[in-house]
Formats: structure tokens, sequence, C-alpha cells
């Protein structure tokens, strides 16, 4: 319990001199573009502030996602007219960003330089250590059998992650080493080889590190950063304990913070190249911390999912303004809660897997809520509003996102279960354990002097 009183959080408004919170904005027009349904709920809270909102979707099977709540559209250039702020919610679209903003569009999204970053994983490493980040020694690889001669003559702990452009199917295919002579990752590429080569041409055997997985990332407006900064906490794997499949993520703890070590280590180096390349939007890298150092892993130069959403949850000024201003490349005081902020993901099958037929038992399926009149923290995933009614949409089974906010993690975490007791979906599924590691982290983070 003491340590979950040990809130690093304070003093959280913008440092910026000059920063300004427009009043009574009038309303703008957004056009959010996704690949896929990811970023519904923060156009819905965009449209719910009073302005007016139209989404591309390209994913054929999320074709229904969102019917009854958004105005969806089928191209979303020809509406690059009509909009005042085009938001881009993937990486994927930076070229098209890149062009957009020079064209003089306002455009909250990715760039090309922050496509490579995030995608290129062995290019994002490298702009880590350029900058002066302190990086894990990696290898990476295009041959097995080198991997395997090398892991022989070279014992060790591992982590094997596929690199370089990959399918994003593949990004959750990785494994962390349990043995100390490096052992199973050897049987693991021993075995299959013969079933990756042609799926996973290019991957990386990174040193394995030992200590606090912690991720910080912070807003860009194509200047500079706007604070506080966001220090997160994931839970990837799909069941209780750190168990099964990476699913993307399942639920994050999160706080808003000045900037703190971990910040001025990683992520604020890379301001002079955001601004070179014109970024705007939210970035954030993930970490491992230990006595030796602040080592990062991996970019998102993007939204993440369900991340946006606790954010959400956690940011008190207007978002439709918040997005307007910071594609306008000005500063902005951005108003957050102290504390914390939690969310779970709330599914159903197949996910975190595709399976159409799987899907057709759960589709149009409503979304009740034993006190309907209380959905305070309840965001929307793959789902559409029918008759009054939410139903489960697409075919991802990615239903709800449910977040929680409290002075201390215990409260977020109490609060956030609460609400969750809330819903009744057939066959829903979500870890029980979101945020439960703060106490024993916190411990050491604040040890090693990581947090202030």
């Amino acid at each position: 319990m003491a340590s979950d009183l040990k809130n690093p959080s304070i003093s959280l408004h913008n440092g910026h001199n000059g920063a300004k919170s427009i009043e009574n904005p009038q309303p703008k027009k957004f056009l959010f573009v996704d690949w896929e349904s990811l970023n519904g709920d923060l156009a819905w809270q965009v449209q719910k502030e009073g302005h007016e909102v139209k989404m591309y979707i390209k994913e054929q099977t999320d074709v229904d996602v969102y019917d009854g709540i958004l105005t969806k559209v089928s191209d979303w250039e020809n509406e690059v007219g009509w909009a005042d702020v085009i938001v881009f919610d993937d990486t994927g679209f930076g070229t098209k960003a890149d062009k957009l903003r020079k064209a003089g569009k306002l455009v909250v999204g990715g760039s090309q330089y922050t496509d490579q970053l995030e995608d290129d994983r062995e290019f994002g490493q490298s702009e880590m250590g350029r900058v002066g980040m302190l990086t894990l020694p990696h290898l990476d690889f295009n041959n097995y059998d080198e991997a395997i001669a090398f892991l022989k003559n070279n014992p060790g702990r591992y982590v094997w992650k596929p690199s370089g452009y990959i399918s994003s199917d593949f990004k959750g295919i990785l494994f962390l080493g349990k043995e100390e002579d490096g052992r199973d990752i050897m049987e693991l590429l021993e075995h299959n080889k013969t079933a990756w080569v042609k799926k996973i041409k290019n991957f990386q055997l990174q040193k394995f590190a030992s200590g606090v997985e912690v991720a910080v990332g912070a807003f860009f407006n194509g200047q500079d950063f706007v604070y506080p900064i966001n220090v997160n906490f994931e839970h990837k794997k799909l069941f209780p304990g750190d168990i099964g499949p990476y699913t993307g993520e399942m639920g994050t703890l999160m706080y808003w913070s000045p900037p703190n070590t971990i910040f001025n280590a990683t992520l604020s180096k890379m301001k002079e190249d955001l601004k070179k390349c014109g970024y705007v939007g939210y970035i954030d890298i993930n970490c491992i911390a230990n006595a030796r150092g602040i080592y990062p892993l991996e970019f998102t130069c993007r939204f993440g999912y369900p991340t946006i959403s606790i954010q959400m949850e956690g940011v008190t000024s207007q978002w439709g303004e918040f997005l307007y201003t910071l594609a306008s490349g000005q500063p902005f005081d951005l108003k957050v809660k102290k504390g914390f902020q939690i969310g779970a993901v709330i599914a159903v099958p197949p996910f975190p897997y595709s399976d159409k037929r799987e899907f057709e038992i759960y589709r149009d399926i409503s979304i009740l809520f034993k006190k309907p009149n209380n959905l305070d923290g309840v965001h929307i995933g793959d789902v559409k509003l029918i008759e009054g009614d939410w139903r489960l949409a697409g075919e991802s089974g990615y239903a709800l996102v449910v977040t929680g906010s409290g002075v201390t993690a215990a409260e977020a975490r109490q609060q956030m279960y609460s609400r969750i007791s809330n819903i009744m979906l057939q066959s829903m599924f979500y870890r029980t354990d979101i945020g439960m590691r703060w106490a024993h982290d916190s411990d050491k983070l604040q040890t090693w002097g990581y947090l202030y």
C-alpha cells in the first residue's frame, strides 16, 4: 500500500510560455482516416464536442463498424477539401501526410520518417543509437542458420523478434528467451526456420535485459513536445500473469508527468528529428529500465490502442480543440487529471485472431448494461448503434475499452473493474490483473531515480 501512494505526477501544466487554450472555439471539420477500425472512439469524442466528423475505413471486414455513430465515407481523398483537420490513425500514411502538410493542410499523423522508425526495427534502433540513447546489443539476420551458429558461439539470453518491413500480423510473433545459454532460442529457430523463412525474412536477436518495462510518450506539434508527458505500463499478453500470445495490448496503467529521467534519456533526444520531418501526433518509446540504465526497445509513432482511450480518461481539455491546435503547430496547455488512469480491453472470440466463421456467432449481439444511465469510462471498439442498442460489428471481437482513474493506482483499478461489472456481453473476457505490478515496479523505478 505504501508504494501505491507514491504518485510521481506533479505540476502537470504545460511549461511552455505562450501556451494557450482557445476560448469557445468554432466547430471544425475533422476527417479521420483509418486502415481498419481503430480510432472511432476518439472521432466520436470529437463529434460529441460539437465538431463535424467524417471517417474513412479501408478494411472491408469493418464495413459496419461505427454504423449509427459516425458518418463514413468511401474515398477519403475526395473529402480533403472539406476537412479543416485530417487525422491519420496508423503508420503507412506518412508519405500522404507529408504531401498534405506541404500543401498547407492541417494534419495529425505520421511522416515518412516516423513510419520507418516504427515499422523497421533495425532502422529504429540505429536512430536511437545515433541520437545518444543507450541501446541493447543486437544483431540483424536474414539467414536462420547463421543466427543458430551465432547463438552456439555466443551463449546468452536473447530476445528474438521479426525486423524490417513486415506485416502487422507478424509483429506480435516474438520470443523472450529464458535460458541463460540461449538454448531455447536455438531450438525455436531450428524447428521453425522452414516455416518462417518465407514469412519472416529478416529478424533480430537482441540481448536480454531484466528490469521494469515502462514506456514514455508525448504529443508533438511539429515544433516541440506538448507537456505533460505520459508514463505508461502496458500488458501485452492475452491472459493474466503475462501468459499466452501477444495481442497488441490488453490494458495499460498510466499517469501524466512533467519531463522525467526516462523521457530525458530517450524521447526528448528525438526532438530535432521530429521537428525536421514535421511530425504531428503522439509518439511513444517502450523501454526496459534497470539499475544499469534505461534501454529503449521500440517506437510507436501514432495513437496507441487502447492507449488513446485511456488518455481520454485523463485529459480534461477538449480533444477537438487540442487536435486542431496541435496540427496548427501551436503550443497548448494540456489539462489532465492528477493521479492514475487505467484501462482494459473487453473482447469476445475470435480476438486476438481472425476467424470470420467464429465471429458470426457473436455478430450483432447487443452489449447491455446493468445501469444503462451510467456509462462513464466505457469507450467503443468495433461496435455499431442500432435502434438504441450497442451491437458487435466487424470481425475482430475487440468490443470495448473500459477505463478508470484515481489518486492511487489501487483506486483507479477499483473504479475500472467496478465499471466492467456493469457490462453484460456474452462470452466477454478481459485481464483481471491490469495495474497490479505498480507497487513492485514503482519501488524499483524510484530507487533507481527514474520517475523524477
